[in-house]
């Protein structure tokens, strides 16, 4: 496409950090781009942050260190990515679907209470678009029900809730860096500790089930096999790609703010739904998404697009319907009916910081030239 749905940005420094760490022969886990890059997202979230390979990698850590069994219960979202749900599929435990708002698209609050048993061992929660989920309010469920909250903040890197960093409010949270997300390393994550009873254990699953973090920092003679565990550690390769794009933080903010804020306001009033950011929420510019009103239009808008050499497209389809969904799972009281509603009438559009003010106004156009809307 003339306009592909995302273009990964390059800040400037990527290569130059790549041979630097290259040349050091320090390329596995933990070297000094890991260093760098960790303080950075720490500061950015305002959370303890060791990263992973994956944000897919960080969720099954936290499955890990809540010690999940077979039959445990973690309330989510339907309208999510798989990894979600599968990190705690992985360890026995039953996903429990619930619905989204229909404003920010994401998880509904009030069915959060509605789904608690006695089996509940998680509350996750999805900050869809980098747009906070109500803290407060799901807070105040949690800590009456001393149930932890994880917070999926794969979007949600530099934004705020009531000036609070998102992936600060729950004991756990986790980040994404994969080739979409706005600051990208190809493939990577985190996992934010806010709760520093996880922090030691949460070292040790991370090294493979080992108290190797120790013994380099010089806290042991030797290090051994302490406790479950897997290889998640980033390799400092990519950590040195990460640093350069966490360095340049601020630039490609304002860059995507800009794109967003052009939308927003060319596509004001049309017969579209257009994101909704509630007051004491600033997000980061994550993606921008239409609501078209049925299916019919919006696949005939994916097709509008697709003629002018500009790819859009949908996002999560319900997890709850899904096959997988179906086996593992089970649906809250009441069921999702606007997950299935809006997963059939979403459509995102390209945004990422090298898009031009002309690739800009070119999708603007493809979208107000359409004539179902």
């Amino acid at each position: 496409m003339r306009i592909p749905f995302n273009r990964p940005y390059l800040a400037g420094r990527e290569l130059e950090y790549l041979a630097e760490a290259a040349s050091s022969g320090l390329t596995s886990g933990d070297g000094p781009f890991t260093r760098r890059a960790t303080a950075l997202v720490g500061r950015l979230a305002g959370s303890s942050a060791l990263l992973t390979t994956s944000c897919t990698h960080a969720l099954e850590i936290t499955a890990l260190l809540l010690e999940l069994r077979p039959g445990d219960e973690v309330i989510m979202p339907s309208f999510t990515f798989v990894s979600t749900a599968n990190a705690y599929v992985l360890r026995g435990a039953v996903p429990v679907f619930v619905d989204i708002r229909p404003d920010t698209l994401n998880i509904d609050e009030r069915a959060v209470e509605a789904a608690v048993t006695p089996r509940t061992k998680a509350i996750v929660v999805v900050h869809y678009g980098g747009v906070a989920c109500e803290m407060d309010a799901i807070m105040k469920v949690a800590r009456h029900h001393r149930i932890p909250v994880i917070e999926d903040n794969a979007h949600g890197l530099g934004a705020t809730y009531q000036d609070r960093p998102l992936g600060s409010f729950g004991a756990l949270a986790t980040q994404s860096f994969h080739a979409t997300k706005n600051v990208s390393c190809g493939e990577g994550g985190a996992l934010l500790i806010n709760d520093e009873r996880f922090r030691e254990r949460a070292e040790i699953l991370r090294e493979k089930g080992t108290d190797r973090s120790r013994f380099f920092r010089g806290q042991v003679d030797k290090y051994r096999w302490m406790d479950l565990g897997s290889s998640y550690l980033l390799s400092d390769l990519l950590a040195a790609a990460l640093t350069a794009q966490l360095e340049e933080f601020e630039i490609i903010q304002q860059r995507r703010y800009e794109v967003w804020q052009t939308y927003h306001a060319a596509l004001a009033g049309l017969d579209v739904v257009r994101p909704s950011v509630p007051a004491g929420s600033d997000h980061p510019a994550h993606l921008y998404y239409l609501l078209l009103p049925d299916l019919q239009r919006r696949e005939a808008l994916l097709r509008h697009f697709a003629e002018r050499d500009v790819q859009a497209t949908f996002h999560y389809q319900p997890l709850h319907s899904a096959p997988a969904g179906r086996r593992y799972g089970r649906t809250g009281l009441g069921g999702c009916p606007v997950t299935e509603d809006v997963a059939d009438r979403l459509v995102r559009l390209p945004l990422y910081p090298a898009l031009s003010d002309a690739e800009v106004d070119a999708v603007v156009d493809a979208v107000r030239t359409f004539p179902g809307i």
